[in-house]
């Protein structure tokens, strides 16, 4: 693991217009080799785009392994590249929303898209703004140490497991951390609901409405997408939400996949589509998997 830790580290002196294409192929090999993430992929796909021909289902399902393997190698720059130059790849197309985030407590909603790691990272190279978000060890200590110094190397940050609950989240966003918050995967049936994401119903996290209406914070998306060209990648920080979460968590947490199914249809292949979104059914209802 040490050799493959110090491998990565030297492709961060590469520069994209390699590294990038050099993860697609990987992804490529991947695609055919993985067959159970294939699997998956295919069958998310299935479910959440009937009306397309299954020969584009499976382009789009080749692309995403591309992009999602891309993102793997590209993690070498985010952890090791210095600071100016992350600054020239990574490009903000929206006002930074300084005055909210100072404001008083927020949540930042980060879709599980590949590039997932960007908008924090361009948050704290752009303002004097720290984090705090929710961690998941990884088994290898290596691969875990990195991923720590990775994402701490710019600002203090906290970073909590899941098993600590939601307290410490709330005491850090009452200290000024803003939240970055992934709510958009299988957990279960615990305090999740059954809402559509692309007309399926899906277990859905309630907790962004949750804490929101907790906490009063404002609940700012960014999404984080590809740049042409193996050129960077690009940030987009939304509005805060108005009249967020209002009284109903139910419909709240509906707002919420509503808005992640627009933005994955600006671009299908980046967003995670290996995960088995649809692992937990309603009663009754068989597993698609």
């Amino acid at each position: 693991m040490r050799a493959l830790i110090f491998l990565l580290w030297l492709t961060h002196w590469l520069p994209l217009w390699i590294l990038g294409p050099l993860g697609e192929a990987l992804g490529s090999l991947l695609f055919i080799i993985m067959k159970p993430r294939r699997h998956i992929t295919l069958i998310n796909l299935r479910l959440c785009f009937p009306d397309m021909p299954e020969a584009d289902r499976v382009i789009l399902a080749r692309r995403h392994f591309q992009a999602y393997s891309r993102s793997a190698l590209e993690r070498s720059v985010l952890w090791w590249a210095s600071e100016a130059r992350l600054k020239r790849l990574i490009k903000i197309e929206s006002d930074l929303p300084l005055d909210t985030l100072r404001a008083g407590p927020t949540i930042l909603l980060c879709p599980h898209f590949v590039c997932l790691e960007i908008p924090g990272i361009a948050l704290v190279l752009n303002s004097s703004l720290s984090i705090c978000t929710i961690y998941s060890r990884q088994q290898d200590p290596l691969v875990d140490a990195a991923l720590l110094k990775g994402r701490s190397r710019f600002r203090p940050v906290k970073l909590f497991t899941r098993e600590q609950g939601v307290k410490p989240i709330i005491r850090a966003m009452r200290e000024g951390f803003p939240f970055i918050m992934l709510p958009d995967m299988d957990f279960g049936t615990k305090d999740a609901e059954f809402v559509p994401f692309f007309g399926i119903p899906a277990a859905t996290l309630t907790a962004l409405a949750r804490i929101a209406a907790a906490t009063k914070a404002s609940v700012v998306p960014m999404i984080a997408t590809y740049l042409p060209g193996y050129k960077g990648w690009k940030v987009t920080f939304y509005p805060a939400w108005e009249n967020y979460p209002g009284n109903d968590v139910t419909e709240a947490t509906r707002r919420m996949n509503a808005f992640i199914e627009e933005r994955i249809l600006e671009a299908p292949a980046e967003y995670f589509w290996a995960h088995k979104r649809f692992k937990t059914r309603p009663q009754g209802e068989p597993g698609p998997y």
